[in-house]
């Protein structure tokens, strides 16, 4: 094992791409969870000091609470009621939000962008939240004072794995439906995220004990990324440090998108830089 991690420094080193390193789906999926889709930034309890990580994943929130709804991350682990669904189940939940029952799954998963996680990914997720340890812990149930729509949008069948790389296509995808920035830095309209016509123009706000946040514009316009380095947009994304110093303010989940690869962080900066100019969104 030593001896493996010592090769693996070396190759990185010597400018390797991490994919070329054998993982196992395991690993995959670990990755997957534990770094860029940040699933614990919802599913894990939140205190004064940042997530309760004796409580990984075993649910938390509200991450929403106002007049429409008030949503609580569900446990995750293998102690909650995803115990009893079979693996086919878990993955329709995932990518379609639909419960075994039929229920559908509320916001604010982002079920428009997890719909484009691919076959072996999705998988890999699965398989890595089986083997978490199992942590008894209830949280409320969801409530929701809007409709529901009946899905999400057609079931989905099959999705392609994305060549791996740091590349505006690869960008695309981690971005999308793995890390689901999008779904956060374009305004919301009744509908949800308004992807048609505003992507990446921020523009959404986040209230909470650190007051309101608004996501920033990730276009590559002069409100949004022009004017900032590749190294300086890197720092905002894995560190929540804007050049000149100053922190930015939560939600944003710094602590596992620090976990990215570089390859993986360089990919989504190449994809950011492809968006369209847009003005910041002013409603």
């Amino acid at each position: 094992m030593r001896a493996a991690l010592i090769l693996a420094g070396v190759l990185w080193g010597a400018g390797f791409s991490c994919a070329a390193i054998a993982e196992t789906p395991l690993e995959r999926g670990e990755y997957l969870v534990r770094g860029p889709m940040s699933c614990g930034n919802c599913h894990t309890s939140q205190g004064p000091n940042g997530p309760d990580m004796t409580l990984e994943l075993a649910g938390g929130g509200p991450v929403i609470d106002d007049k429409m709804i008030t949503a609580y991350a569900p446990n995750i682990t293998p102690a909650g009621e995803i115990a009893g669904w079979s693996d086919a189940e878990l993955s329709r939940a995932i990518r379609e939000g639909i419960r075994p029952d039929g229920t559908l799954i509320g916001p604010p998963m982002p079920f428009s962008l997890y719909k484009g996680l691919s076959d072996t990914d999705l998988a890999a997720i699965v398989a890595f939240l089986r083997t978490l340890k199992p942590i008894e812990h209830t949280v409320p149930k969801s409530v929701y004072n809007i409709p529901l729509p009946p899905a999400y949008g057609p079931p989905v069948t099959h999705v392609a794995d994305i060549p791996r790389g740091p590349t505006a296509e690869y960008g695309a995808y981690i971005a999308g439906p793995i890390a689901h920035c999008l779904e956060c830095h374009t305004p919301m309209g009744p509908q949800g995220p308004m992807y048609d016509g505003h992507l990446g123009q921020g523009g959404f706000e986040f209230p909470g004990p650190w007051g309101t946040s608004v996501s920033a514009n990730l276009t590559s316009g002069d409100d949004g990324l022009k004017s900032f380095s590749d190294t300086q947009i890197a720092d905002m994304i894995t560190k929540g440090v804007k050049p000149d110093g100053t922190r930015m303010l939560p939600p944003m989940p710094y602590a596992w998108l620090a976990k990215m690869t570089p390859d993986d962080l360089q990919a989504v900066i190449l994809y950011l830089r492809t968006l369209p100019p847009l003005p910041d969104y002013k409603g």
